[in-house]
Formats: structure tokens, C-alpha cells, sequence
């Protein structure tokens, strides 16, 4: 009857060795990606604060339409080749610390798009500012993005 049992202790021992390292793989990835989710919400929480950043610099300085724009526009996507305009030079700060905060930023510009309305003569009181910021994460093919829409009065 012992002859029988023998090695059976063995074969036991390396079924818990594998349930145990199961155990462990399962962990170390919950853990990738938990990091993996808590970058990503650090890089949206830069992106709408550096947005929201923005939007008070235009709230506290002149809020005059064709001012707003001239020195806050910002867009850098000419792909068509038909882009005219002139990056302001606030546009021009923030985009640096933009580029400097986020990650794959400097290949993925942000934009600062405005669409003035109100009266129709000048000074235009009203814009409607569309602002996005683009980045792209360490280890990712598709870029991310913010988007903040605000009307500045």
C-alpha cells in the first residue's frame, strides 16, 4: 500500500506551485493595469488643468473678440494646406507647457479655436473658444485628446 502512494505528496506540492504562480500573474497584471489607468488620469487631469489654465488667462485679460484671438489663436493642423492662421503669443507659451507636461504633445499640437459671435459690428463682445489638447502616451498608437468649449463674455 505504500508503494502505491509514494510520490503523490510531490505531484500535490507542484499543483499548488502552479495554482500559487496563477495567483501571482493575475496580481501582476491588476497591477499594469492600475498604473496603467492611473497615468492616464494623471494626463487628463494635466490636460484640463493646462485647458482651464487658458480659459482664466482669457477671462482676465481683454475680452475683446479680434484681442482674444489675436492672442490666443492657435492652430497648428495644416493639413490641408489652406491655414492662415497666426499663432498668438500667449498661444505660444501655453503650447510649451502643453508640450512640456504632456507626453507625444509636441507631435499632436494643441489647438485654440475661436468662433466670435455677438454683435456684428466691432469690438465683437463674445467668443465661443474651442480648446484642444492632444497627447500621445508612452506605449500607444492612438492619440488622445481634451476638448474644452467655453463662451468668453
Amino acid at each position: 500500500m505504500r508503494k502505491q502512494q509514494s510520490g503523490i505528496m510531490l505531484l500535490e506540492a507542484l499543483i499548488a506551485i502552479l495554482v500559487f504562480s496563477l495567483g501571482v500573474l493575475g496580481i501582476v497584471g491588476l497591477q499594469a493595469t492600475a498604473v496603467a489607468a492611473t497615468r492616464d488620469a494623471k494626463y487628463r487631469t494635466d490636460a484640463g488643468l493646462l485647458a482651464n489654465e487658458l480659459v482664466g488667462q482669457m477671462m482676465t485679460g481683454n475680452r475683446v473678440g479680434a484681442n482674444l484671438q489675436a492672442n490666443f489663436q492657435g492652430d497648428d493642423d495644416d493639413s490641408l494646406g489652406t491655414s492662415v492662421l497666426v499663432d498668438g503669443p500667449l498661444y505660444l507659451l501655453w503650447r510649451a507647457r502643453v508640450r512640456a507636461a504632456l507626453p507625444g504633445a509636441d507631435t499632436n499640437d494643441p489647438q485654440v479655436i475661436f468662433d466670435i459671435v455677438g454683435d456684428p459690428g466691432p469690438p465683437q463682445t463674445a467668443s465661443v473658444v474651442r480648446i484642444t489638447v492632444r497627447w500621445m502616451p508612452p506605449n500607444e498608437t492612438v492619440p488622445h485628446s481634451y476638448q474644452v468649449v467655453v463662451q468668453i463674455i
